[in-house]
């Protein structure tokens, strides 16, 4: 049992170090490659788990191999645009001025619902509104609409430019720690945490989450049972 668990646990580290090696990328965003060699890894990972008399070495040896092989071929697309091409394809315009490349379709085997499904998920649901299309070599679809169909920006309302007055919230405490580093960059020093934490009359230690923005705007929930 418990070789069968240490093996595991082996195999689950070399693993995540090779996923991390091969890059950050989500499920829906791997090139073809990144995929056959993810589905391979994790058929050959399977073997040493299940067949204990089967060495870890066997198991370790392939995926330490693919990986290096992913790098490496990574590492060569990098420099060359034909082996890009080679590899990954190349993105092909589907929609122009609001009409189907209806032979672009059947060449990438894409249909009619995988379309209109692509183009609802980025919040169009006619045709006639994208100036042109574009499917990426992962297979996602890229849309510009047409000017009269995008969303109202500040821009094009003329409204002047206050980035201040947008910034995101940061998280500055989490279950009672301080993140230093969220509080830099929202513009702030621990002077400023200590008056804020010293007007509602707790400790960071009280606190269960706080955020602030640049502005110095801010939201504190206190821990439950936490004193008033």
């Amino acid at each position: 049992m418990l070789v069968s668990f240490f093996r595991t646990f082996i195999l689950y580290i070399v693993i995540i170090f090779g996923v991390r090696l091969m890059g950050k990328r989500q499920l829906g965003e791997l090139q073809p490659s990144e995929l056959v060699i993810t589905i391979i890894i994790s058929n050959i990972a399977t073997l040493p788990i299940e067949e204990i008399s089967t060495p870890l070495f066997v198991g370790l040896l392939p995926i330490l191999s693919l990986v290096t092989f992913e790098v490496i071929i990574s590492a060569i697309n990098l420099k060359s645009r034909t082996m890009r091409r080679l590899f990954y394809g190349r993105p092909a315009i589907v929609i122009q001025d609001g009409v189907i490349d209806q032979k672009k379709l059947r060449d990438l085997r894409f249909s009619v619902d995988d379309l209109m499904a692509q183009l609802r998920s980025n919040q169009v649901y006619s045709v006639e509104e994208v100036d042109f299309a574009m499917v990426e070599t992962t297979g996602k679809l890229s849309i510009y609409q047409k000017y009269q169909s995008r969303p109202l920006t500040p821009s094009v309302m003329s409204m002047p430019d206050q980035p201040s007055k947008n910034s995101p919230p940061y998280v500055l405490i989490s279950d009672g720690v301080i993140y230093h580093e969220f509080l830099a960059d929202c513009g702030r020093d621990e002077k400023w945490l200590k008056e804020v934490l010293a007007s509602r009359r707790v400790t960071a230690q009280d606190v269960y989450v706080m955020t602030a923005d640049k502005t110095g705007a801010y939201c504190l929930v206190k821990k439950e049972g936490a004193a008033s």
